[in-house]
């Protein structure tokens, strides 16, 4: 059993037992505000004469009540005098739930992540939609992909209320537009409505041109989003708008500039939104490239940059990329010497002109099937340090769902909780052992199987020995069809270093007794996620060239282990999230068994598989009804 002082999560900034006589069971309780605390702080005393606490604000007090709660579960609870005193790091503690990119969760999902925030100290839930909102009159946009209602929203935002949590709309309004410009109705507003190449590869339209009549439609639909929560805040994203400059703007930008034509637009939908009363957080990547913009950021608004990254992954994937990766780098302009540092280099244009920012770290679960929770930690980490020494007023732990969401949420529970508590703060909770958090906050798992799962699982990708920004080979070599540059494909050891933690993972899963409501669940989700890193492995392991020649039957085996996946990934999904967005995430993986099929069946005719059976593409049942569960959505 863990002592009093360090059972309490998070850990407090200030905490002792001193010997003397403790509360009793029935000790008063007084409690009174304290205006010179910090906010949301508080101190608490417990001694035989009762429990006195003294708050700054709601939130103290609140705090300091859980804390009281977590004191007098614990067996050594009355057995000296306790004394804490605490205030967090960040006045804003953020969470940053994507909700576009294809997952769109249930409300009993949503529950599930409000929960676990308001255990970490956060104060600030953000949900990231681009079209899984129901708009009115834009009925094309979201009528399959099981949007969230404007009745959805405000119910969420009463949750958080109840939880001591704002609740903030995150939606962009530039660029990340592709899921409306597609539609016939929206695409003239396209900077190029043909889409355009980007790092070698034809994308599809994103970016809206920089129009006054585009920014006053986007101006709509914030206000709309906007009018379902009680916090008067939003986010209206405006990152990565890829096109602008080379389309319907490029005159414009060629005589103004990038920066320019890109913060005119941008400046006036904040300016709009501020001078109603709303406070707005937009992205930096843009921003933060173009000195010349430092001081033009309307009071009420404020910067975000984020860094998904540690400064020790992202040196060595620097370091040890080739002439081809670099090319690819400078094709996407990205900017690989201020990517070195981690995020103090994405800061430090606003670092150096004194512009107020927040800080925006990731939970490193895209992309991964099991995450990466060693460079998570180390991004977390970073991401608070640097926040403390620039005077960052914002922490905002983000969670995306590129190329599918393939990751199950509760891989993202340890982030959650751990990146909450450094949040609170830093000096007490950056060395949080993760195994251990998720087995006492997330599933109260007494056997301690499932915390280790999941960090052993979530050590694989480094394991690799390959070092790739913001995602692991395990899954980009399944949803690329193998079409990896030469540098980010593994040596055959470290495949197989990142198949024993696999490996070892499952071992431990096998042990997990988890009691909590979605403890089952969280168990069959991580197996299907070491399944799925496994059958990534194993195709690493067949070697970069091997993929456009592969014997049959090995492809028929691949085929068919695929399919298997499949199916429990629908059934998984449909435990946490709606069904709108499953297709298109499990359509991710059709050249990938596109490429298999062809590989299974390039035998001659009447060639048989060792059982004496004609190989053929299996379509297994749905137990649902409808198409069979197992074959991928045709296009």
């Amino acid at each position: 059993m863990t002592d009093l002082i360090g059972s309490l999560f998070p850990q407090p900034r200030r905490a002792q037992v001193s010997p003397g006589d403790g509360p009793g069971r029935d000790a008063p309780l007084v409690v009174r505000v304290d205006p010179a605390l910090r906010p949301e702080g508080f101190r608490l005393r417990a001694d035989s004469g009762g429990v006195l606490i003294e708050h700054a604000d709601e939130r103290g007090l609140r705090h300091a009540l859980a804390t009281l709660a977590q004191l007098r579960s614990h067996p050594d609870w009355g057995s000296g005098v306790v004394e804490i005193t605490d205030h967090p790091d960040f006045p804003v503690r953020g969470y940053l739930l994507d909700i576009s990119r294809d997952r769109v969760p249930t409300r009993e999902t949503l529950v599930r992540y409000l929960d676990l925030a308001e255990r970490a100290r956060l104060n600030h839930f953000e949900l990231y939609i681009e079209h899984t909102f129901a708009y009115r009159g834009h009925e094309v946009v979201w009528e399959d992909a099981s949007p969230l209602t404007a009745e959805d929203l405000r119910w969420f935002d009463a949750q958080c209320v109840a939880r001591g949590i704002d609740f903030v709309p995150s939606v962009n309004c530039l660029g990340h537009m592709e899921r409306w410009l597609v539609h016939d109705k929206y695409r003239d507003r396209a900077e190029k409505p043909d889409g355009f190449e980007w790092a070698g590869e034809h994308r599809p339209a994103a970016t809206l041109r920089p129009t006054r009549e585009n920014a006053d439609f986007v101006l709509e639909l914030l206000t709309e989003i906007a009018a379902t929560t009680s916090s008067g805040k939003i986010n209206i994203g405006a990152d990565e708008p890829f096109e602008l400059g080379l389309g319907a703007s490029a005159a414009l930008v060629d005589e103004r500039g990038r920066g320019e034509v890109y913060f005119d637009y941008v400046q006036y939908v904040l300016e709009n939104l501020t001078r109603r009363g709303y406070q707005v957080e937009f992205w930096a990547d843009i921003f933060a490239e173009h000195p010349e913009l430092m001081g033009r950021v309307p009071r009420g608004a404020v910067p975000v940059v984020w860094q998904y990254d540690g400064p020790a992954l992202s040196a060595a994937a620097i370091e040890r990329a080739d002439d081809e990766q670099h090319a690819r780098w400078a094709a996407m302009d990205f900017d690989v010497e201020a990517t070195r540092s981690g995020v103090r280099g994405r800061a430090a244009g606003l670092i150096a002109a004194g512009e107020p920012f927040w800080l925006a770290p990731g939970t490193s679960t895209w992309q991964s099937f099991v995450g990466r929770i060693d460079n998570a930690i180390d991004n977390l980490a970073d991401v608070a340090r640097t926040g403390l020494d620039t005077g960052a007023r914002g922490y905002l732990i983000t969670q995306w769902g590129d190329y599918g969401s393939f990751d199950a949420p509760s891989i993202s529970f340890g982030p959650l909780l751990v990146g909450g508590a450094i949040a609170w703060c830093s000096d007490t909770n950056h060395d949080q052992d993760v195994a251990g958090v998720l087995d006492r906050i997330a599933v109260q798992d007494a056997a301690g199987g499932f915390g280790r799962a999941t960090v052993e699982a979530g050590r694989a990708a480094a394991a690799l020995d390959s070092p790739l920004l913001n995602a692991s080979q395990l899954f980009t070599v399944l949803w690329r069809a193998g079409r990896l540059p030469a540098a980010a494909w593994p040596e055959p050891a470290g495949i197989a270093a990142a198949r024993t933690h696999l490996e070892h993972a499952s071992r431990a899963l096998a042990t997990a007794d988890p009691s909590a409501g979605d403890g089952g669940l969280c168990v069959a989700e991580l197996e299907h996620g070491i399944r799925l890193a496994l059958l990534g492995a194993d195709v690493l392991a067949l070697g970069r060239d091997r993929l456009d020649d592969l014997d049959p039957r090995v492809a028929a085996e691949l085929r068919d282990r695929l399919d298997r996946l499949v199916v429990d990934q629908r059934a998984l999904w449909l435990r946490r999230a709606r069904p709108g967005g499953l297709d298109d995430s499990i359509g991710r993986l059709r050249p990938f068994r596109r490429l298999l099929e062809r590989a299974a069946n390039s035998a001659p005719a009447g060639v048989q598989d060792a059982e004496g059976r004609a190989r053929r593409s299996v379509a297994l049942p749905d137990p649902r009804g409808g198409r069979p569960a197992g074959s991928l959505p045709s296009s």
